[in-house]
């Protein structure tokens, strides 16, 4: 379930009016500016963007840009951008950095559905004038290259039906491969980047059924090895997304310093779809909520969004 609070009813113009309004004057309301973007879904965030360019002739993400600084200001922009377009800029924004985090690749490919991959592709496309393929290629080498081309160029049925047999056929050519530490082996690669999630599920469980362990188990070598690094994490995506969505934000406010790109990234991302179930996950590992960890370790504009899309403060009313 989703953690945004979103009204039934709004009105897209009176939103943009109020935004431009908190930008006015020597200082600008990041409070109200949060108390509207941190409650509205994706396609009321659109209309505000539409009726801001049309009133003001200005993008709304550019004014925001210039108003706001630091993790507030990247957290908002990620947000106010439409999904599809916000993905293409995080996978950008991974490969472009000094160390790439390959992780984000893996979570745009493997848990998106196909459909929302390819609008992914589509955005990217679009906004940096090559293929999200392409940069994802020039931007590796070796094992890990074959692996992330193939897992973003994969198009996967998105049915619930399954072949048993071929669940146990593959289980066993992945141990087999895993046992000989062919880690590297085509057939990995084939299976993880062209079976659908439930097909997948089952030759994972079939793994573990036939050879009492996990395959991600026989896949703990080097702990600097990239390739072996971004196949455990395509299998935690496809096997139980919620679940590693839950870890990266574990690691991510125990990090020194509090990863906050991992942390914004997680809670934009899924806070219109299955962040409640996320941070269940979390208190349960953590006994500790999400909610407390942000609010006694983070601070200022940033805490306050952050919050707001947790779905733990309350809308203000700009009129009072």
């Amino acid at each position: 379930m989703a953690t945004l609070i979103a009204p039934k009813y709004f009105s897209p113009v009176e939103d943009a009016e109020n935004i431009k309004n908190s930008c006015l004057g020597w200082g600008t309301d990041e409070r109200a500016i949060i108390s509207i973007l941190g409650h509205r879904n994706a396609t009321q965030r659109k209309l505000i963007r539409l009726a801001y360019e049309e009133i003001y002739n200005e993008d709304l993400i550019h004014q925001l840009n210039s108003e706001l600084s630091g993790d507030f200001e990247c957290a908002i922009s990620q947000w106010t951008l439409d999904p599809a377009d916000r993905d293409a800029v995080l996978a950008n924004n991974a490969l472009k950095a000094s160390t790439p985090d390959y992780r984000v690749i893996v979570e745009i490919a493997c848990v998106q559905s196909a459909e929302d991959l390819l609008a992914v592709k589509r955005a990217y496309r679009f906004r940096f004038k090559h293929s999200l393929e392409e940069d994802v290629a020039s931007s590796t080498t070796g094992d890990i290259r074959k692996l992330l081309v193939a897992i973003v160029s994969a198009y996967r049925y998105e049915g619930d039906e399954i072949d048993e047999n071929t669940a146990i056929f593959e289980a066993n050519i992945l141990h087999d491969a895993v046992k000989g530490k062919a880690f590297n082996h085509e057939e990995i690669i084939r299976v993880f980047s062209t079976r659908s999630k439930p097909q997948l599920i089952a030759t994972l469980n079939r793994y573990r059924d036939i050879h009492a362990t996990s395959i991600t188990k026989g896949l703990m070598g080097d702990s600097a090895d990239e390739y072996l690094a971004a196949l455990r994490t395509v299998i935690r995506c496809i096997r139980d997304p919620k679940k590693y969505y839950a870890k990266v934000l574990r690691n991510a406010m125990n990090a020194v310093g509090i990863d906050r790109d991992a942390l914004s990234r997680v809670i934009v991302t899924r806070a219109e779809k299955d962040l409640k179930e996320i941070m269940e996950l979390y208190l349960k590992r953590n006994n500790i909520s999400l909610e407390e960890a942000v609010n006694k370790d983070i601070g200022g504009d940033y805490k306050a969004f952050i919050l707001a899309l947790l779905g733990s403060d309350e809308p203000m009313d700009l009129k009072d």
